[in-house]
């Protein structure tokens, strides 16, 4: 497949090295020509230097003969003509754009993308996205990092291991023996900063982050197993007011269960629109770090605190102002990996990464293929790879034991038909089955091979 990727920012560099890892014709254009030898030096792709709206770009780009174009410039603007150029002169069949303002997004406005107006076949809101994600995290307050695969069927959970757990210095094979019902697996521990996969032999200690995929039906028992509990989510701080804030605060204002929450937004103008379009939400405008100012929000009474404003840095820190106050639960949103592996030492439970959220949003929606879903670990340090199984896969037909895995892979789900089943040795992959893989990032080029995802990609 001849792909197209406009914009070789973080989002279209993680896309192209998606894409061209499983063999795809793969162009990535920008009109900054550091970021194009980046990829070009990086990846397997080729590179042009130019707007990606300019018809000319295009054509050098090889837009006469490509698939699909993915249009993930900083531009919603350059997002949408790059589009319509593609449709109306190089009649590329698949068109994706990533479009960040709120007024494109309007339901009543969706006649804009009928193929005779604006033609995008597949519309992708960060903001949207990552609001989605904050929604994920409340809901699993006792995990630092959270997410659905198999339509929900099964969960990852990212897990601090506490003094308390009551499964320190247990060895993982024996897990299935005390727990013999339990459909969970723990497919990645990172200590002392460094992830790995663990063997069977290997235990948990304090201090370790582990990640657990886990049965929909088994999270409240996975949790208790831990020494986790779950906590009931009643009232809410979201300092931030922008798009995210919004999204997140409306959706909490929706929900069945009454949740009191607030937002604080230091920018009048966007705390007046806040205002605006929430009913129920007392939205008060200032500083997120002024501690008075939490105070007022009532953050001692608080269950959570969710900062997500376009700050990484005022994010941190107001997790950490919020948890000094006495809010037991902080999820910060973090656009810089790197500042990941801060939030053990200050304090904060849980982080959104914009980016990781974003390319797993779009991928998902431009495979047609085999592989469902892809989930990014940490600084891109592992994935978490859904897949369908083909009939050509080397793994059909044999059971997970007999499969050549390497190291750095473990199973963590399987789905066969509408039944999310339990991980053993002996589980049989048939073709056809759905498969949740943990690997690092040195071995996804062999995990792509296993599923053979170059055949019958689309």
């Amino acid at each position: 497949m001849k792909v197209i990727i406009c914009g070789a920012g973080q989002v279209g560099w993680q896309i192209a090295r998606h894409l061209s890892g499983e063999r795809n014709d793969v162009t990535v254009v920008d009109n900054n020509p550091d970021l194009v030898r980046r990829a070009t030096d990086t990846l397997d792709v080729q590179g042009i230097a130019g707007f990606a709206s300019y018809p000319d770009v295009l054509d050098k780009a090889g837009a006469r003969d490509a698939d699909m174009i993915i249009a993930a410039t900083y531009s919603d603007e350059v997002n949408m003509v790059t589009c319509q150029v593609a449709h109306s002169i190089f009649a590329i069949p698949r068109k994706v754009a990533r479009l960040r303002s709120q007024s494109y997004l309007t339901a009543i406005y969706s006649d804009l993308y009928r193929r005779d107006h604006m033609p995008i076949d597949v519309v992708i809101s960060p903001e949207k996205e990552v609001a989605e994600a904050a929604q994920q995290r409340l809901s699993a307050p006792a995990a630092f990092d959270t997410e659905r695969f198999l339509n929900g069927g099964a969960q990852l959970l990212g897990l601090t291991i506490e003094d308390g757990c009551p499964i320190v210095n247990t060895p993982l094979r024996q897990l299935s023996d005390l727990f013999s019902t339990l459909r969970s697996v723990v497919v990645g521990v990172r200590r002392e900063g460094t992830l790995f996969a663990p063997e069977p032999g290997d235990q948990l200690f304090p201090g370790d982050s582990c990640y657990v995929i886990v049965h929909k039906d088994d999270i409240r028992r996975t949790l208790e197993i831990f020494g986790k509990s779950q906590r009931k989510q009643e009232r809410v701080v979201v300092i931030g007011g922008g798009n995210v804030g919004l999204a997140v605060a409306s959706a909490l204002e929706a929900r069945t269960e009454r949740i009191r929450a607030k937002v604080i937004e230091r920018d009048r103008k966007r705390a007046e629109r806040a205002a605006d379009a929430l009913e129920r939400t007392i939205v008060l405008h200032g500083d997120g770090l002024d501690a008075g100012l939490l105070a007022e929000a009532g953050i001692d009474r608080a269950d959570a605190v969710l900062c997500v404003t376009d700050d990484d840095k005022t994010n941190m820190l107001a997790a950490v102002r919020a948890k000094a106050a006495g809010c037991p639960f902080a999820i910060a949103l973090v656009n810089d990996p790197t500042m990941v592996p801060l939030m053990e030492p200050l304090g904060v439970d849980a982080y959104i990464n914009p980016r990781a959220t974003t390319v797993s949003s779009i991928l998902r929606h431009i495979r047609h293929g085999r592989v469902r879903s892809v989930y990014s670990i940490g600084d891109a340090e592992a994935e978490v790879i859904e897949a369908e199984v083909l009939s050509t896969s080397s793994m059909a037909g044999k059971t997970i034991r007999e499969i050549d895995f390497p190291e750095g892979v473990l199973v963590g789900a399987v789905r066969k038909g509408d039944k999310v089943v339990k991980i053993t040795g002996g589980l049989r992959i048939d073709d056809g089955d759905r498969i949740v893989i943990f690997a690092m990032a040195k071995d996804v080029a062999q995990v792509e091979r296993l599923l053979q995802v170059s055949i019958d990609f689309f």
